[in-house]
């Protein structure tokens, strides 16, 4: 396979990380006994007998993601820290698999209506995502101003919004709050990252040549 053919092949893991990762955790939280979209962060589904799944969602998602830092890193060899930022938050998805959060909230059922213990994993499982989602808005900081010093202006657009939005989400859902409106917040602003992980992938892989 010509190096151009393989960067275009690890672009497209940006475009099927994220709706991969969506329609398993939305699959989870529309038939698991207890889950309440409105109340519970899709991380607690790592919990349970059928928690395994949950596990590998993410650690498969963060491979994907970390084939499409790899991508993006070949496709922007003057802007390494996008690839390099996008490669943190995947590896992030690998370790927050790894390290399982804490049940809480009623969720597996049967578990107290409160936060619940924190334990070594949960925190480590916070930390994980903390360190992941950060980078991630760093990279579309960064990618926005790529586009914009290329004269794409929506792009850079999309690519600023992207960022600050996700960082509202992830404010709001790390403050502890479970009220509705902060944790589908953060659901929306996960929609809103996968889908800017998918735009800038579509946009390279368009502009690597297939030769």
């Amino acid at each position: 396979m010509l190096p151009n053919q393989v960067t275009r092949s690890l672009l497209g893991y940006g475009v099927i990380a994220g709706p991969f990762y969506v329609t398993v955790s939305l699959a989870q939280a529309f038939t698991r006994e207890g889950f309440d979209l409105t109340r519970h962060a899709w991380s607690l589904l790592s919990n349970g007998g059928l928690g395994w799944i949950q596990i590998t969602n993410f650690v498969l998602t963060g491979l994907m993601v970390i084939a499409a830092a790899v991508g993006l890193h070949r496709a922007l060899p003057s802007s390494p820290w996008v690839g390099r930022l996008v490669g943190v938050y995947g590896a992030s998805l690998v370790a927050a698999g790894a390290l399982r959060a804490d049940p809480g909230l009623g969720f597996p059922a049967g578990t107290p209506a409160g936060p619940g213990a924190v334990s070594w994993h949960g925190i480590g499982h916070f930390a994980a995502g903390g360190i992941g989602f950060l980078c991630v808005i760093a990279a579309c900081l960064v990618m926005g101003r790529r586009f914009a010093r290329d004269g794409r202006r929506g792009l850079a657009v999309h690519s600023w919004v992207s960022g600050v939005l996700f960082l509202a989400g992830f404010v709001g859902i790390a403050s502890g709050n479970s009220a509705p409106g902060f944790t589908l917040g953060f659901v929306a602003a996960v929609l809103v990252i996968w889908a800017w992980l998918a735009t800038v992938s579509v946009h390279l892989y368009r502009a690597t040549p297939n030769c």
